[in-house]
């Protein structure tokens, strides 16, 4: 049976973005300050992909999202996002949380080199786009306690 992290992380990898459409960015201490696209997210199309158990957010953090019934609880919870971290900071834990815990579960979602038990189909391909990852960090900004 396939795991189902695994199994959400497919289905949304198919319409992302390939390594060469990734565009460029720079991280400077434990943020990448400039958003991926130029320009801020829709914190309303972002609180859509984080709620959407495609995104795989959801099976492993919590947070005000009372529609959904079962939430994750091997992460922080989500809510207050704004009030404790930079937008820099919320897009450098999107893009590659790794590069901040090297033992993070967290997938990378927008890095495609030197991952491992990637699928030959998927390969080099993002788990979200830019325009994705700036939605999300719209949304989790907005959260504040």
């Amino acid at each position: 049976m396939l795991d189902p992290i695994l199994a959400g992380v497919l289905l949304v990898l198919p319409g992302c973005a390939t390594a060469a459409e990734l565009r460029s960015y720079a991280v400077t201490g434990d943020a990448i300050p400039q958003s991926l696209t130029g320009m801020a997210g829709d914190a309303a199309r972002g609180r859509a992909l984080v709620v959407e158990r495609s995104s795989t957010c959801i099976l492993c953090h919590n947070g005000p999202f009372p529609e959904q019934k079962f939430q994750g609880d091997l992460a922080p919870d989500l809510s207050g996002s704004g009030s404790r971290w930079s937008e820099g900071q919320l897009r450098l834990r999107l893009v590659d949380a790794s590069r901040l815990n090297a033992e993070t579960i967290m997938p990378s979602y927008y890095r495609v080199d030197g991952l491992t038990r990637v699928g030959t189909l998927w390969r080099g391909k993002p788990i979200l786009s830019a325009e994705q990852i700036e939605d999300i960090v719209a949304y989790l900004a907005s959260l504040r306690e």
